[in-house]
This record gives structure tokens, sequence and C-alpha cells, in this order.
């Protein structure tokens, strides 16, 4: 530092020099310099009580630091613009802290720094070596994970159910369809993840929650996902048939939906409505196949008011992966309302339970199916809507998870009416 300030003065003015010393050092200090040395020595004054300290220069050091008195012209701006190496690296390029010890817990309570919690052991976990070339298709069919599949089972229930009780049909013809529509709800949930993971392999790999998913993964490939998605439908088919042929072309049209829904996350923010459009598909499957056409005053706002309850969860759904969905390029209603969710939920949620109301009316159900399945379906999602946390991966996995239970309960009030008008013959 001496030597580098002792250049900013030109030679010869020595009063200019020592008023400079006096105005950026101690005025205590005496500085002595022997040119013949490269040690400098700081001596106070008689009127200082500082202790002395020495700094000895090796003659090494030299070499980086001139000693040479120059002029001020010496100095270009450019030298005096530039920052020390130093301290370009540390601004421009800094270095990354050490990594905590494996015992610190985390302090960020920032939703974007929360880490997913490690995935639990599922069933496919527990297979057998000689089985374990089928486990990444069976990962493909997340049957390991039959929420989505109840999902798409139990809107068939309510139709089968409550058709049967219009009709005033025998216990052996709601009981059957359920059986069949329970095959094929896990067959086509299978297929239409199948399509979705083809579609959606390359944005897969980018979120955190889905990277592990059979195609994202290299695990699969597309034309073996090709080939086992064959599989499927024809399995599909083969339930299908056993319906009457309005109802197997019924089915067979909701195929579009099932196609379209992973396209619409790349260019519209509502892809929830299709999703919802898709899973509740069989209200009116169901209803066609115990009485061969569909009745469309009872089922029309049955099927809207379950297309508001599968908008509702999905919304809850894709909270999951809302930051990692907007480096992937993915869109849904959780980013279109990342500020109102709980409003829109409360929306959707309020017309699903009202049209619930109207379709009992519409089906002359009684006050089982009301104390039951529309009293129990508002408890429900009164408490998931205001309970849900967005922010928190886990609580919206099990949000989500809890309709599986809400469906159900819906079922229950309308075979509760079915039991009461049909079975023990006491009108509503």
């Amino acid at each position: 530092m001496l030597f580098t300030l002792s250049r900013c003065s030109s030679p010869g003015s020595g009063s200019s020099s020592r008023a400079l010393n006096r105005t950026f050092f101690n005025p205590s200090f005496h500085v002595n310099v022997k040119s013949s040395t490269s040690r400098i020595t700081l001596r106070p004054s008689p009127s200082s009580f500082l202790l002395r300290r020495s700094l000895t220069y090796s003659s090494s050091s030299r070499s980086l630091i001139d000693h040479k008195p120059s002029s001020a012209s010496n100095i270009s701006q450019k030298d005096a613009s530039v920052p020390h190496p130093s301290i370009i690296t540390e601004i421009v390029h800094p270095q990354s802290p050490p990594p905590p010890p494996a015992t610190a817990t985390p302090t960020s309570t920032s939703p974007s720094a929360e880490v997913s919690p490690p995935a639990p052991k599922s069933i496919l976990d527990k297979l057998p070596k000689w089985a374990s070339p089928a486990k990444p298709y069976l990962a493909l069919t997340r049957i390991d994970k039959p929420i989505g599949s109840l999902l798409l089972f139990w809107p068939c229930t309510w139709s089968i159910t409550m058709a049967s009780t219009v009709l005033h049909l025998p216990p052996s013809v709601p009981l059957f369809y359920i059986s069949l529509f329970g095959l094929g709800a896990l067959i086509m949930r299978g297929a239409g993840c199948t399509i979705n993971d083809m579609w959606d392999a390359n944005m897969d790999a980018k979120v955190e929650r889905t990277k592990t998913r059979p195609i994202a993964a290299g695990d699969v490939t597309q034309f073996q996902a090709l080939t086992f998605l064959g599989v499927q439908l024809s399995a599909g088919l083969a339930v299908l048939t056993q319906l009457n042929w309005y109802s197997i072309a019924l089915g067979a049209s909701s195929l579009s939906l099932v196609v379209l829904y992973p396209f619409m996350k790349r260019i519209t923010y509502y892809p929830q409505v299709v999703f919802g459009a898709t899973f509740n598909w069989g209200v009116f499957l169901g209803w066609s196949a115990v009485a061969g056409v569909v009745d469309w005053t009872i089922t029309a706002p049955l099927y809207v008011g379950g297309i508001a309850w599968g908008i509702a969860y999905d919304m809850i759904y894709a909270h999951q992966d809302k930051y990692d969905d907007v480096k992937a390029g993915v869109k849904s209603m959780a980013l279109r309302f990342p500020d109102n969710s709980r409003t829109v939920i409360s929306v959707l949620n309020t017309t699903f339970i009202s049209l619930l109301t109207l379709t009992g009316h519409l089906a002359g159900l009684g006050p089982l199916y009301y104390l039951i399945s529309v009293g129990s379906a508002a408890s429900h999602l009164a408490w998931q809507t205001m309970t849900v946390n967005f922010d928190n991966r886990l609580d919206c996995w099990k949000k989500f998870c809890s309709n599986g239970y809400l469906g159900g309960l819906i079922w229950l009030g309308i075979a509760a009416d079915y039991v009461q008008q049909v079975l023990l013959a006491v009108p509503a």
C-alpha cells in the first residue's frame, strides 16, 4: 500500500508526499524506507505508545509490487477502473458455500426451497426377481397408485346404482356392471397413463416428481410403450364388448379425450377442464350400460358437476409441480390462478354440491342420498378447501387422494337409497 500510494506523487514533491502520508496514515508514525534492503520499519514517534511492528518483504515479493517511483501519468484510467481479480472472482463468480453437515436441518421456509419427501416403498418393490422385467410396465400403469383408478371408477358406480334405483333393477344388475366397470377403470386408467407418459417424456424428465417414470428415465422406450399400449387397449376393448352397442360406441368416443388431455397441457392453462370431462365420462357410460340408452336429463347435471369436482381436485394435484412446471413449460390452472386457487376451488366445489342436489331431485332419490352423499361431500370438500396447503407437496397429495374416499361416500348414499327404494320397497 505504501509503495502504491507513493506512485501518486511526482518526483521531488516532498512536501506533497509528506502531506499525503499525514492524510492517509496515522500521524504518530514515522516511516523509514531503506532502499538497500527489503525491510520496512514502522517506528512510533516519541509521543505514541503503540507496539512496534516490522513487516519484512521477501525479495521475491518485489516482483509483485513495483518499488520504483513513477509519475501519476504512468497510472492510466484503465488501471484505476479495473478491480482486483479477486474482487471479480468473489462478486461475478462467487464461490459456492461449503455444503452443510449431514445432520444439519434446512432453515428455509420458502415454498420453492421445499424438498420433496422420499418416495415411499410401493408394492412394485416387493416383486420377486423373476418378475422384475415386468416392473417398468407395471410402473407405467401406476398400478401401485390406485387413486387414479378410483377417481375414474366412482362416477361409473354413481350412474349404475342411480339407474338401477330409477328402473328398480335386481341387485345382480348393479353388482355385475360395477365389477365390470371396476376392471375397465383399472385397465383404461393404465392406458391413459401410458399415453400421457409417451406425450410427456421430455417434460417429465425436467420435473422432480416425475423424472423417475419409466419412459422419462429410459427404462421403457417409446416403441415398447406403444406396443404395451396396444395390449392395454385390446384388454379395454374386451371389457367394452361386454356392453350393448350403444355403450360400445359411447365408450369408444371417450378415447379422443384421453389422447387430447396431455396435448392440452402445452397450449392452454385449462387442461383440467379436459381432465374432468375425461374422468367423468363414466356417468354416461354407466347409465347406458344398465338402461340401454342415456337419460340425459339426469346424467347431464351429474356429469357437469363431476367435471367441476375433477377440475378442483386436479388443481390441487397440479400445485405439487407448479415450480417445476414453469421450467418444463407445462401449463395448468394452478399457474393460471396462483394466488386465487382457493377461491376458484371453492366455487367449483359449490357447483358440484349444487348439481349433486339437483341430480338427486331429478332422479327422485330420498333423504338418505341427501344426508350421506350430499351432506358428507359438502363437509369433506369444505374441510379440504379450507385446510389444503398449496405450498406443501405432501399435503397437496394427501388432499388429492382424499377424493378417493369422497367418491365412495357419494356412492354409499346412492346405494343406501337403492336399498331403501328397491330392496325394502320403501318409497323415498
